[in-house]
């Protein structure tokens, strides 16, 4: 008589491409950090000179003939949260395995990617900053150009998902879940981007 060995258990996820999106998300996270911390060095650092009246103490940091676009600006930092709310009705959807909402909420958070690029593109229209002007004009594009690049990366993340989404993969949650938290990154670093760059200028 033989006897069977019990069954293995169930292996559980390991939710590799949910770490792997946090650690890029810390990553990203500390350089933005850092170069915020060098735009406030660099401002701080500006020269000072007295105004023609005498009655200033004028900081040649930002020209003043550059005007920032508050509607575009403003614009941008309030539409980051409904992003982040679709980034979360993909995930509701997908744990109830509701392709066709978890589809929509993800073509709707692609489309507000691209107007959040398009309002970029404005700003950079508008405010016309020369890159050689001196340190504003390349901590400007500096900053301002990796925040785009997150977010470009970020709509590539949710175009994946989205043709993954299409394609069948109902039991997709994991990675649902990483563009979610991913849009999360983006929304808190876009606020401190916001913040230092078009309101503290």
């Amino acid at each position: 008589m033989t006897l069977a060995l019990p069954s293995a258990p169930s292996q559980t996820s390991r939710r590799q491409v949910l770490v792997g999106t946090a650690l890029v998300a810390a990553a990203a996270g500390m350089l933005i950090a850092g170069m915020l911390a060098m735009w406030m060095k660099f401002r701080a650092g500006a020269p000072t000179r007295e105004s023609a009246d005498g009655l200033k103490i004028i900081k040649d940091w930002m020209s003043k003939d550059i005007i920032v676009p508050e509607v575009a600006a403003n614009t941008m930092f309030a539409t980051f949260p409904f992003a982040a709310l679709m980034a979360q009705w993909a995930v509701y959807a997908a744990k109830r395995r509701d392709g066709q909402h978890r589809s929509l909420a993800l073509v709707i958070l692609f489309g507000i990617g691209i107007a959040i690029v398009n309002a970029q593109v404005a700003i950079y229209a508008q405010m016309e900053v020369v890159v050689a002007e001196g340190a504003f004009g390349a901590m400007f594009y500096a900053i301002t150009g990796t925040m785009l690049a997150l977010i470009v990366s970020g709509m590539a993340f949710t175009a994946v998902a989205f043709f993954r989404s299409v394609g069948g993969r109902d039991d997709d949650l994991q990675v649902i879940s990483a563009n979610a938290l991913y849009w999360y990154f983006l929304t808190a670093a876009f606020t401190a981007v916001w913040f230092f760059v078009y309101v503290q200028k």
